[in-house]
């Protein structure tokens, strides 16, 4: 997939060729449940994650963890985050960091839950996979560099993201992000061209057969296309990179409820397939 991707535009032709025979060719057909299903792009060469992208997301952190000025709190704390959003969405810029590819797994695939961690969390997020090269891209032509769209989750050791140690380093996204096995990917790569809007689609995911998170990509602060160009002034996106595009609310942070041994994640954005995650916490290492 990869090798396609480096000259997407004279493989879709190809490819989309290929959905016309396909359905008369019955005996290349097969259900998902036998194959084992790799990421649509087995490693990414960069992958690029948005963060506090989805303002009722944020809105709700906000009045869970009680950041705000002093002596506010409740509709007035919530009315403080709205507005500060608003502003964020008008005038901010996204944030973004890079997560590495080695945590790259599949959509059906058991996510690992390392013993360095105990608040592991669930971010369903749309993926943007680049299909040309891009750097300094204005908004309006962005779209164009984007091959297609898939789901990932982003998962997120929520208590090894802030260094403790010394304050002044701030985050730490290389041990809260990159373990092996934080990036469920797939199932498939949908082209954008059969994808008419990414900001109306709807994210599900639910844990253990409960809702955790159900919003629309509507509610992005920051779309894709304007991801694409604020990323493509600060580095040089090449095709087959992934650009995980922020989560909606419904955290486990949220709920104060994190993942487990165990537990099942079924997750689904709307035209894009689904994925299903079994939890298994893997065992503390032997001291030396």
């Amino acid at each position: 997939m990869l090798d396609l991707l480096q000259d997407w535009d004279y493989h879709l032709v190809a490819l989309r060729a290929l959905r016309e025979i396909i359905p008369a060719r019955h005996d290349a057909e097969l259900p998902m449940d036998r194959l084992r299903v790799h990421p649509p792009v087995d490693l990414p060469r960069q992958l690029l994650c948005t963060g506090a992208n989805y303002r009722k997301h944020v809105v709700d952190l906000t009045l869970d963890m009680g950041v705000g000025p002093d002596g506010l709190e409740g509709s007035a704390l919530r009315k403080w985050a709205e507005d500060m959003m608003d502003e964020r969405a008008a005038h901010g810029e996204p944030y973004a960091f890079p997560k590495l590819p080695s945590a790259v797994t599949g959509a059906f695939d058991p996510i690992v839950l390392p013993a360095t961690t105990q608040k592991p969390d669930w971010e369903l997020e749309l993926a943007v996979i680049i299909g040309r090269r891009a750097r300094n891209v204005r908004r309006e032509d962005a779209l164009d560099h984007v091959a297609g769209y898939a789901i990932v989750n982003d998962v997120s050791a929520r208590d090894l993201i802030a260094r403790t140690d010394y304050k002044m380093l701030g985050t730490d996204w290389l041990r809260s992000k990159s373990p092996p096995s934080f990036m469920p990917f797939g199932p498939v790569l949908v082209p954008a061209c059969f994808v008419p809007d990414p900001q109306d689609l709807r994210i599900t995911l639910k844990l253990n057969g409960q809702t955790m998170q159900d919003e629309s990509t509507a509610d992005m602060l920051f779309d894709v296309a304007r991801q694409i160009e604020y990323l493509s002034a600060h580095v040089e996106l090449w095709p087959g990179d992934l650009i995980a595009t922020g989560s909606p609310a419904g955290n486990g942070t949220h709920y104060n409820r994190f993942l487990q041994d165990g537990d099942v994640l079924d997750s689904e954005i709307e035209g894009l397939g689904n994925q299903r995650n079994v939890c298994v916490r893997s065992k503390a290492p032997e001291p030396a």
